[in-house]
C-alpha cells in the first residue's frame, strides 16, 4: 500500500478552523521544538515526563541552558517511550499511524523499535515536507512516510492498521469524528493510544488557566469524560488509562527556567497543581 501526500488544500482543510489550524504550524518556529529536536535530530512537538536530574541546573553558567534543553528532550523523548510501550504486539510487516505527526519525532521512534512502516498525517504543509527530509536523512523513507491528510479522513484502507496514536493532538477536532477514523482504520484486535492533556469535569467546566493554554494554541481542550463516551461509541475499549498529570510536573517546571520558555508555563503549572488539568494515557483496544 503506497499512499502519496498529494492531496489538495481545499480536500484536506474544510473549515476556518482547521485552516488557521494550519496557518498556525506551517510558521511555527518556536526554539521550544526546534532547539531541542537539534540536540539528536529527534523533533518532538509535545511535554516531557519523569523527574530532571538537578545537577544540569548546577555547573559552569555559560552551558547551564544547554545541559537544560538536553535535559528537556530526554523528558519528552521519554514521554514517546512511553506511548510506544502501551502500543502492543507491533512487527516489522505491520502499519501503524502517528495522526498529527508533527515533525515526525514519534514516528521515527517507533519505526526504531518495531521496524514497523510507519505513516505520518498532519495538516501542516511545512511539517510534512521537514518530516519526509528528516526520513530520507535517516535512510528510512521506504518505511517512514508522511502526508499532508486530514486525521478525521485520511484516505487509508480501513481495516489496514495495526496500531495508531495520537500524541497531544487531540484537542484540535472532534474526538467522536476522530475515533470513528481510528476505528475504521484499525484491524480487529488493533491497539489506539493517546497521550492527551484534558480538563477535569469534577472541577467543572474550562479553568482559568486552562482557558488560557487553548488561546495559546488555538486549540480546545477537551473534557476527560468526552475521551471515555467517544471512543465507547467507537468501538474503541480503553484497556489501560495512566495519569502522568505528576509525572509531567518537573518538565514544566524545568522548562520555565529554561531560555526556550514561551509563558504558557505557569498556566500548566497552576492547571495541574489546582487539578483542573489531567495529562492522561489512553491506550484502547478495537472491538
Amino acid at each position: 500500500m503506497t499512499m502519496t501526500s498529494s492531496h489538495s488544500t481545499g480536500n484536506v482543510l474544510r473549515t476556518q478552523y482547521q485552516e488557521s489550524v494550519a496557518e498556525y504550524w506551517n510558521a511555527e518556529k518556536d526554539p521550544v521544538n526546534i532547539k531541542l529536536g537539534e540536540v539528536d535530530g529527534l523533533f518532538h512537538h509535545h511535554y516531557g515526563i519523569g523527574d530532571y536530574d538537578p545537577s544540569v541546573l548546577e555547573g559552569p553558567e555559560e552551558t547551564r541552558d544547554q545541559r537544560i534543553i538536553e535535559e528537556m528532550h530526554r523528558l519528552e523523548t521519554a514521554q514517546a517511550d512511553v506511548l510506544l510501550d502501551h502500543l502492543g504486539a507491533v512487527g516489522p510487516q505491520d502499519r501503524v499511524m502517528d495522526t498529527g505527526s508533527g515533525r515526525g519525532g514519534t514516528s521515527f521512534m517507533a519505526n526504531q523499535r518495531f521496524g514497523c512502516h510507519v505513516d505520518g498525517v498532519t495538516i501542516s504543509h511545512k511539517q510534512v515536507d521537514f518530516a519526509n527530509e528528516q526520513a530520507e536523512e535517516r535512510g528510512v523513507s521506504d518505511k517512514v512516510r508522511f502526508h499532508f491528510r486530514n486525521m478525521l479522513d485520511t484516505g487509508f484502507p480501513s481495516g489496514s492498521l495495526r496500531a495508531s496514536w495520537n500524541n497531544e493532538s487531540t484537542m484540535y477536532v472532534d474526538l467522536f469524528e476522530l475515533f470513528a477514523e481510528h476505528a475504521r482504520l484499525l484491524e480487529y484486535g488493533g491497539r489506539y493510544v493517546t497521550i492527551t492533556g484534558c480538563y477535569n469535569d469534577v472541577t467543572g467546566g474550562r479553568s482559568k488557566a486552562v482557558s488560557r493554554i487553548d488561546e495559546h494554541y488555538t486549540c480546545n481542550i477537551h473534557a476527560r469524560s468526552q475521551y471515555f463516551k467517544a471512543m465507547t461509541a467507537n468501538n474503541l475499549v480503553p484497556i489501560s488509562v495512566v495519569d502522568l498529570t505528576g509525572p509531567t510536573i518537573p518538565y514544566w517546571e524545568l522548562r520555565a527556567r529554561s531560555s526556550v520558555a514561551t509563558g504558557i508555563e505557569e498556566p500548566f503549572l497552576t492547571a495541574y497543581k489546582e487539578g483542573s488539568f489531567h495529562y492522561l494515557l489512553i491506550a484502547a483496544d478495537r472491538v
